[in-house]
């Protein structure tokens, strides 16, 4: 989620999926197992939202008060 607020979002919201998992892989090191496993919980916790496209994903409002 640090790294989802760390970027501005684009149009409606949205925070282009490379702006997550590049500094997860390669500043914290989480293999692609984790990286996947970590939106997959932040996405069933309903801090994000992943879009069909798998371009983007949008902060839902949980998240945002996660880092209030």
């Amino acid at each position: 989620m640090e790294h989802a607020r760390a970027f501005e979002p684009i149009q409606d919201g949205r925070i282009y999926i490379e702006k997550i998992n590049r500094p997860m892989i390669d500043e914290d090191k989480a293999t692609p197992a984790e990286y996947w496993a970590g939106l997959q919980h932040a996405i069933g916790q309903g801090w994000l939202e992943y879009h069909e496209s798998g371009t983007f994903v949008r902060m839902l409002q949980p998240g945002k008060d996660l880092l209030s």
